[in-house]
């Protein structure tokens, strides 16, 4: 019996992004068990030995950006974003297309937007402290600059795929 929904392996540019895509998905699952340690941390210093540490809100706000920002670039490599799949499903494939292709050119910039202006921000607060911690200020920009460049990588690898002629129907 074969697997009608058997998917090629991939080969080249598409092996790199997956390998890519599984290290930003790691680096968030991390993001998301160091923010379960801190907050732990920040509970049991401040209830049990009364001594509440100031680093803690810092370093929670920079694991939430980077596993928020990662997440979403995952999301973005996985179609499994928000989307209108009912709708979508009933186009015709030509349509189904031009649809495929105009969502990723919307995720594709607004990924760039964020990548830019996520940037912006991270330098332009590099010299101001963060209160409580030894980093800088716009210490939570960089994930979200990282983010949406990986964002738009993904987004326009997507486009790629969708605009190829042996695009599967059923690939979301």
């Amino acid at each position: 019996m074969s697997d009608t929904n058997a998917t090629p392996t991939p080969a080249g540019a598409q092996r790199l992004l997956e390998k890519l895509a599984n290290l930003v998905i790691y680096v968030a699952a991390f993001a998301l068990l160091g923010l379960v340690v801190v907050q732990g941390w920040q509970v049991f210093a401040r209830y049990v030995i009364n001594d509440s540490p100031s680093w803690t809100e810092p370093v929670t706000l920079l694991l939430l950006s980077t596993a928020m920002s990662l997440g979403a670039a995952a999301g973005v490599h996985t179609n499994r974003h928000f989307g209108f799949y009912l709708l979508h499903d009933h186009f015709g494939p030509r349509l189904r297309m031009l649809v495929d292709a105009l969502v990723q050119l919307v995720v594709a910039a607004i990924g760039a937007v964020l990548a830019w202006w996520g940037w912006l921000l991270w330098m332009d607060g590099l010299h101001i402290k963060a209160a409580g911690a030894d980093l800088p200020q716009s210490v939570n920009y960089l994930p979200l600059s990282i983010g949406g460049a990986l964002m738009a990588l993904f987004a326009l690898n997507r486009l790629w795929l969708a605009l190829r002629p042996a695009a599967g129907e059923g690939d979301r």
